[in-house]
């Protein structure tokens, strides 16, 4: 593959990339839930971007360790019970956090600089005194996908009608089949 071809970015632009980079970065519960298992390590509060919280785990399981080490059972027991109901209430905080981290990364996402509309756009939005007037006209012949008739147009255009529905065409075929027959059978040899 060419060089050139291989720097080529794919990535676009607009809400579509935009969706995608965001569900790259946003964070899983059931991921969140998982590294829960990891509680004394800090590592669900690591993937959810709370460094503080994850050291204070760290913490907690290096002041168990040592406790447990110079004082026995004791403590050990004092960190860890300590460790063990943070860990209860950080059942309830994950989903919480989950929540609002997800949030916090689509803002940063779609208000970030290069996301806003060209300069000067202004939608629809007419200044004269009969542009809502006119453009609710336009809107009121329009069909639902389909662009209006251009009556200005040189020559004036004409809004075709409505397809045929499936069962309809096929109806038409059945007859066009039918002639074609019977022409052929009427035409002398």
């Amino acid at each position: 593959m060419k060089k050139a071809w291989k720097q080529l970015d794919l990535d676009g632009a607009g809400l579509q990339a935009l969706n995608a980079h965001y569900t790259q970065q946003m964070r899983r519960r059931p991921v969140a839930y998982a590294a829960m298992l990891l509680f004394p390590l800090g590592v669900h509060r690591w993937y959810l971007r709370e460094p503080r919280g994850a050291l204070a785990y760290l913490g907690l399981t290096a002041a168990s360790i040592a406790g447990g080490l110079v004082f026995g059972r004791p403590g050990f027991a004092i960190p860890a019970v300590i460790e063990l109901a943070w860990a209860m209430f950080d059942l309830y905080w994950v989903e919480q956090r989950v929540i609002a981290l997800n949030k916090q990364l689509r803002m940063q996402e779609f208000m970030r600089p290069g996301t806003e509309p060209p300069k000067d756009y202004r939608g629809r939005y007419s200044d004269d005194e009969d542009g809502l007037d006119a453009y609710l006209k336009v809107k009121e012949r329009e069909r639902a996908g389909h662009q209006p008739a251009d009556p200005t147009a040189d020559p004036p255009q004409k809004v075709r009608p409505n397809m045929p529905s499936f069962s309809e065409q096929e109806a038409m075929l059945r007859d066009l089949t039918r002639k074609n027959k019977d022409q052929r059978k009427n035409k002398p040899k």
